[in-house]
């Protein structure tokens, strides 16, 4: 079918069920950092702002990690199933990276989860605020772990090849390999970035439909703080990212560029836009940039970057999927600086709050962070191709012996299941955020601790009865309109 074979849908597969998952711990690595700054602001200001944001965006972020812990695990299984002779190959790198992650991250954020969800009113503040650090903390050795794990498949080292398997032989040069520390950053800071977004946007929805307090535009503030700060933070990463990628994997950076070869002692072109086509190896439509290719790639105006046909045919990516992926990539990240930049004038101007255009954008621009993340990832796995361990094993000798009629099966039954599954958990967090914090207008907040006044929190059963509300909003945006 489509000249696809079993290889083929068993990639398909792990890309589709990679794509859901990884927009989880995205927002989940964001919102668990932003859940802690909120509930310290409170502790040192007691301005019931920051707690009432805390109770709101807790209960997204109760919904999110869920998802994100039953997507993971279907990840793992896949190894086994679809993957096998790449596990029975590097199982004995990657196996045990997976193992630190559940034992020093998965196990610390399981801990005190509870705690921080159902505990605001049981313990003592102090113990609650360390809960929610552990938790935030926890997403972030996570991060740790599978970057470093994925990244020894980039640039693999710190092993020896007996009997056809991998053997570590140096721990430290596998967790640390050349990649790592530029992958790790960089998914870090698009975490906090596409989480800012999803804030940021949250915020223009409500101030578009009339609803300005204090907790949105605080929402839209924090947001916006973050996205000029940390989304030219991200460019300059992407940059050392780039140089590294370059030194390790030079037919990536070719077919990102769909530069297929050098001319004399031309410096290389930046090609803006174009169609790479494999078959006729060229990219037709191009339109260049003299130099600037050179400029980006090599820091220089005269050093040419390796070009697709200093490689065998079957050592390419496919630069048609990762020249475009890469620019979407770029695209927004350009458009979350300006963002960002935009953001800036306004509040010096005193119209944050009330630009109807910029808050347009703003909720436009909320999914903006999480595309990002999807195009960066398949940039970055895709053109690794054709190998699973780069350099050492190829994609083609990792999968297993399944017939097409069975991948085909799994593939159907892994569609329908997730768009059912998730969403509906999609929709009903998008119901919570319609919701928007509850404002507590001064209220006291009981003490915790024992024999104090106790009510648990409970995040999963906030969206009752809100249909009325939601309602008269839609009436008063659709007058507006």
């Amino acid at each position: 079918m489509f000249g696809l074979e079993a290889l083929d849908l068993a990639r398909i597969q792990f890309a589709f069920t990679i794509s859901f998952h990884i927009l989880f711990p995205a927002i989940t690595i964001g919102l668990a950092s932003y859940l802690a700054v909120l509930e310290g602001l409170w502790l040192k200001t007691h301005n019931d702002t920051y707690r009432d944001l805390y109770h709101f965006w807790s209960k997204i972020f109760a919904v999110n990690f869920g998802m994100g812990v039953v997507s993971g695990l279907v990840m793992a299984y896949q190894f086994g199933t679809n993957w096998s002779r790449f596990s029975d190959f590097a199982g004995a790198v990657t196996g045990p990276l997976l193992t630190y992650e559940v034992l020093t991250a998965f196990f610390l954020e399981a801990g005190f989860l509870g705690v921080m969800l159902f505990g605001w009113n049981k313990v003592g503040r102090g113990l609650h605020f360390f809960s929610t650090v552990m938790v935030a903390i926890g997403t972030l050795i996570s991060t740790f772990w599978i970057l470093a794990s994925n990244s020894w498949m980039q640039t693999p080292q710190g092993f020896e090849i007996i009997n056809g398997q991998v053997i570590p032989t140096d721990w430290f040069a596998i967790i640390f390999n050349p990649s790592f520390p530029y992958r790790l950053m960089h998914m870090a800071t698009a975490a906090f970035v596409a989480t800012a977004f999803f804030v940021g946007s949250s915020a223009a929805w409500h101030l578009l439909r009339g609803k300005d307090n204090p907790a949105i535009r605080t929402m839209l503030s924090m947001a916006m703080w973050m996205a000029l700060i940390v989304a030219p933070i991200q460019a300059v990463i992407g940059d050392f990212h780039g140089l590294n990628t370059l030194k390790h994997q030079p037919a990536k950076i070719a077919a990102i560029e769909g530069h297929w070869e050098n001319k004399g002692d031309e410096a290389t072109p930046l090609i803006l836009f174009g169609w790479p086509d494999m078959k006729e190896e060229r990219t037709k439509f191009a339109v260049e940039i003299p130099y600037l290719g050179s400029l980006i790639l090599t820091h220089s105006l005269d050093k040419q970057v390796p070009a697709l046909k200093d490689f065998p045919p079957e050592d390419r990516p496919n630069s048609t999927i990762v020249f475009w992926s890469f620019r979407i990539m770029v695209g927004l990240g350009f458009l979350m600086i300006f963002t960002g930049l935009w953001s800036l004038w306004l509040r010096k101007r005193d119209t944050l709050y009330t630009s109807r255009p910029f808050l347009y954008l703003a909720l436009w621009m909320g999914p903006s962070g999480l595309i990002a993340i999807l195009a960066g990832w398949f940039t970055t796995e895709i053109g690794r191709q054709p190998w699973v361990v780069y350099g050492l094993m190829r994609t083609a000798d990792a999968s297993s012996n399944h017939s097409f009629a069975q991948m085909s099966i799994t593939l159907i039954m892994f569609v329908v299941v997730y768009f059912a599954l998730f969403g509906a958990g999609l929709g009903y967090m998008m119901r919570l955020v319609r919701k928007g914090p509850k404002i507590s207008e001064g209220e006291a907040t009981p003490e915790g601790g024992p024999g104090k006044k106790r009510t648990p929190a409970r995040p999963l059963s906030a969206a009752d009865d809100s249909s009325d509300a939601d309602h008269g909003d839609d009436v008063t945006l659709n007058k507006e309109i």
